[in-house]
């Protein structure tokens, strides 16, 4: 699920239904598949989180929180499951080119009385033109195939554009104020 707006607009039931179903879901996957992973003494679980859960992305907030939380989680596990042979990968996917567009829910896009209806226009057409651009999804689907395979996976894929990546790198290396001003002028936030 991806909701897109302003996180003060966003009403309350659709930040329940966001964590719900992208992090709440993840969580209740794990707590069933766990018994038997830890019972046959080895496995593999795969989450998906997103770019937006290693940097905040605007009008996007409550999407980027539940991915937040499942890189936290996802931390935690891999520490927990480390006795019981189990591996805990994140895949982090950049834009691509899938229904997410067509299927967001946009709180701001109804909204004319929403302070944040003007800048939210704007950068709403730059994330749909991101998307709209981004590679094919059955990129990710060979990418993720061959993760599967590998007896010991990575903790972490970035499944993403260079430019992507690169900013990910950037985050880490430049000071916030910087970093967050180079994100706002992707997203055309003055």
């Amino acid at each position: 699920m991806h909701t897109g707006g302003a996180i003060e607009d966003m009403p309350y039931e659709s930040i329940r239904a966001q964590m719900e179903t992208n992090f709440m879901g993840a969580v209740h996957t794990i707590k069933t598949a766990l018994p038997a992973m830890r019972k046959q003494g080895n496995g593999t679980i795969i989450n998906i989180s997103s770019i937006g859960g290693l940097m905040g992305l605007p009008f996007q907030g409550y999407y980027s929180a539940s991915k937040f939380a499942l890189e936290g989680l996802s931390e935690v596990l891999r520490m927990e499951l480390k006795q019981f042979n189990i591996n805990v990968v994140v895949i982090n996917p950049g834009d691509f080119h899938t229904s997410n567009t067509q299927n967001r829910k946009n709180v701001n896009a109804s909204n004319s009385d929403s302070a944040y209806e003007m800048q939210f226009g704007k950068t709403l057409s730059i994330i749909e033109n991101d998307e709209n651009n981004g590679w094919q999804p059955d990129i990710l689907a060979r990418k993720i195939y061959k993760i599967i395979k590998k007896e010991r996976p990575a903790n972490h894929y970035v499944i993403a554009s260079f430019e992507q990546k690169l900013a990910i790198m950037l985050k880490r290396i430049l000071p916030g104020k910087w970093f967050a001003a180079i994100l706002r002028g992707h997203y055309g936030i003055k």
